[in-house]
C-alpha cells in the first residue's frame, strides 16, 4: 500500500509541488474508515445538489448533476442510497453497477462540500446504491455563494452530441465561474470535484480548455488520478438558463514557471483538457441568484 494510504499518482504530485510533509498531516481524515452516521450524513440529507462521475455502458466517463429536493441522499453506515437518477437525456442516465463512481454534494450558499467516493452496487429506475470507500469534507475555497431554487418547469430532455466545441459551448465556458471535475484511478476508482473562479477563469484555446490551479489542501486527489490516468469529464452548468455542458476527453497537468501570464494563483501548474465527446443539455429545472464570488478568488491574469 502506499505511503499513508496515498496512492502513487497522489504521492508524485505532493512530492513535485513540494508539499509532501502537509499532506501527510492532513491525510488521516480523508482516509480514515467512513462514517456515515453523524454530521456527514446530516448534511447530505439536506442537499438538493450533487454531481456523480461514472462511466456509460461505453466506458466512456461523465460527471452529470443530480438534482432533487433535499431527502434524496439517504447516508447510513457504509451505504449511500440516492432516491435519484441522472435525467433521462443525460450522459450516464443509463449508468452500469458495478463500477467505482465518485460523489460530490454541495450547498452554495454556505460554501459547503463533502465528497463520496465508492462502488456503484445497485441502479434502479428510483435511484441508486453506493457502497462507501470514503467519504470527506472540503474547504469552502472558490465556491461562489449563491441560492439555487427549483423551476420544474424549466426541465426540458433535449441534449445534442457533438465531438468538438461550437461557439453556443464556448460561450458558456468563458462565463462559467464553477464547474466539476471527474477523474479516475486505475484501482482505487472515480472522484468529483469542485473548480471554482472569477467568470473567466477557464479558458477555451483552439479547442481546448485549460485553467490555473490555485492553492488548496496539498493532497492532490484530482491531480493525482491524471498522473495515473488521464482520462477525465467536465460539467458545466448555466445557473440562469438550467443549460449544461458535459465534456469528456483527457487531461494533463502542465507544471510552469510560477508567476507567468495566466497563473492567476500563483502554483505554476495549470490543466489543460482535450475534447472527445461533448454532451449539450438538457436543461435542469434550476434558477439562482446573483452569486457572491468567493473571497479567495485570485484575479486573473
Amino acid at each position: 500500500m502506499a505511503e499513508q494510504g496515498f496512492h502513487e499518482g497522489e504521492l508524485a504530485v505532493q512530492v513535485r509541488a513540494g508539499v509532501r510533509a502537509q499532506a501527510a498531516r492532513l491525510g488521516g481524515a480523508m482516509l480514515a474508515v467512513p462514517d456515515l452516521d453523524g454530521g456527514i450524513a446530516w448534511f447530505l440529507a439536506d442537499r438538493d445538489f450533487a454531481v456523480i462521475t461514472a462511466r456509460d455502458a461505453a466506458s466512456r466517463l461523465w460527471i452529470s448533476p443530480l438534482f432533487a429536493a433535499p431527502g434524496f441522499l439517504e447516508a447510513r453506515d457504509r451505504t449511500l442510497r440516492i432516491h435519484t437518477t441522472p435525467s433521462r437525456d443525460d450522459p450516464l442516465h443509463s449508468l452500469p453497477p458495478g463500477q467505482p463512481v465518485g460523489m460530490l454534494a454541495i450547498e452554495f450558499a454556505t460554501r459547503r462540500r463533502v465528497r463520496v467516493n465508492g462502488t456503484l452496487t445497485r441502479t434502479s429506475a428510483d435511484g441508486l446504491e453506493l457502497s462507501v470507500d470514503q467519504a470527506f469534507g472540503n474547504c469552502p475555497k472558490y465556491i461562489q455563494q449563491r441560492d439555487l431554487e427549483h423551476d420544474e418547469h424549466r426541465a426540458v430532455g433535449h441534449i445534442e452530441h457533438s465531438d468538438r466545441l461550437c461557439a453556443e459551448h464556448t460561450e458558456l465556458i468563458r462565463r462559467a465561474d464553477t464547474f466539476f471535475l471527474g477523474t479516475v484511478h486505475p484501482t482505487r476508482g472515480a472522484d468529483a470535484s469542485h473548480r471554482g473562479g472569477p467568470p473567466g477563469f477557464v479558458r477555451v484555446e483552439n479547442g481546448h480548455l485549460w485553467w490555473p490551479d490555485y492553492p488548496g489542501n496539498n493532497m492532490f486527489n484530482s491531480f493525482g488520478n491524471l498522473e495515473s490516468d488521464k482520462t477525465a469529464a467536465l460539467l458545466f452548468v448555466d445557473y440562469d438558463s438550467g443549460v449544461t455542458l458535459h465534456l469528456s476527453g483527457t487531461a494533463t497537468v502542465e507544471w510552469t514557471a510560477a508567476g507567468i501570464a495566466g497563473d492567476d494563483g500563483g502554483t505554476g501548474r495549470r490543466v489543460r483538457f482535450a475534447v472527445e465527446a461533448i454532451a449539450f443539455g438538457p436543461l435542469l429545472g434550476i434558477r439562482s441568484d446573483e452569486p457572491q464570488p468567493s473571497p479567495h478568488n485570485p484575479p486573473m491574469t
